[in-house]
């Protein structure tokens, strides 16, 4: 990159209360330390996901720390940009937070054998993409077209690592998403730097890897059941090869054996997304008595 390429920085804001908050997570060395945005886009999502987890607790008003009743694990409320950090440094066990601030805090900080983040699951909500933006009626057609030049961003060392690489003939990849934001300030995107979403993410080396395996679990098993319904009906054993076609599981479907030997019962599980469609095609082939229910919560690989 060149030696003249700067990056003016939108100036980071850290919680008035960080200084404070990491000498009382030192006294809670019983507990697993669990970081959570304490507001932004992510919050609301992340306090749903505990409660499906039952991860019971009760924050009280301006508290950055809630102590969970049912396991021994304390919830710590950080600004999400800082959560990467948290967990990064060992002085938090787990967190949620962006994608897209974990790159930065790893173009940042790369990781060594005692320090740095896993990722351990991808929570699908929170969906957004860190762009290369530029006016819409200017010259700048391309990111190539910006390397050695100003940008102003508050992800300077994940825009570094960018730019250098472009200066370096890697490909950019190209990014057409707009939004309302954006179209109103009179900016176009041109590239996306890294596309994001919520990510549950683990200190190396946690104070209690049983423990996180079991938090992992449980919303993972939450994430599943937001995306999956079962779906259960009765068809002819000689179409049960086409039904499972539509209906095939996860893993396979559960077949059961009726009262009347020409017929099955069959239960699956199908993506919410396509349960209309999946329907349609079962009423077409000759299915009948198709129910479908809610899953609440599953413990699925």
């Amino acid at each position: 990159m060149s030696s003249e390429t700067t990056f003016p920085v939108l100036p980071r804001r850290f919680s008035r209360s960080l200084p404070t908050l990491t000498s009382t997570l030192a006294s809670l060395n019983d507990r697993l330390l669990f970081a959570v945005p304490k507001k932004g886009r992510l919050h609301t999502q992340c306090l749903d996901l505990l409660s499906g987890s039952d991860i019971q607790f009760h924050r009280h008003n301006r508290l950055d720390i809630a102590l969970v009743k049912n396991l021994p694990l304390a919830l710590v409320f950080l600004p999400a940009a800082d959560i990467p950090t948290f967990v990064g440094e060992g002085r938090v066990d787990l967190g949620i937070t962006g994608r897209d601030t974990v790159a930065e805090h790893d173009a940042k900080t790369p990781g060594s054998e005692t320090t740095g983040i896993e990722e351990l699951l991808d929570l699908e909500f929170g969906k957004c993409d860190l762009q290369v933006q530029v006016p819409e009626k200017g010259e700048i057609q391309t990111p190539e077209q910006l390397v050695g030049r100003n940008i102003v961003t508050s992800f300077t060392a994940l825009s570094e690592k960018y730019f250098r690489e472009l200066e370096e003939g890697q490909d950019a990849k190209q990014g057409n998403e707009s939004g309302e934001t954006m179209r109103a300030a009179g900016l176009k995107a041109i590239a996306t730097v890294v596309s994001s979403t919520a990510v549950l993410i683990s200190s190396k080396h946690p104070s209690d890897p049983s423990l996180v395996r079991l938090i992992a679990a449980r919303i993972r098993g939450v994430i599943t059941a937001q995306k999956y319904v079962l779906c259960t009906y009765n068809v002819e054993r000689l179409s049960l090869p086409k039904a499972t076609t539509i209906t095939p599981g996860r893993r396979a479907p559960t077949v059961t054996n009726l009262q009347d030997e020409q017929w099955v019962a069959v239960q699956a599980m199908v993506e919410r997304k396509r349960i209309a469609q999946a329907m349609d095609q079962l009423s077409e082939m000759g299915a009948t008595d198709i129910i479908v229910t809610k899953i609440e919560n599953t413990r699925t690989v």
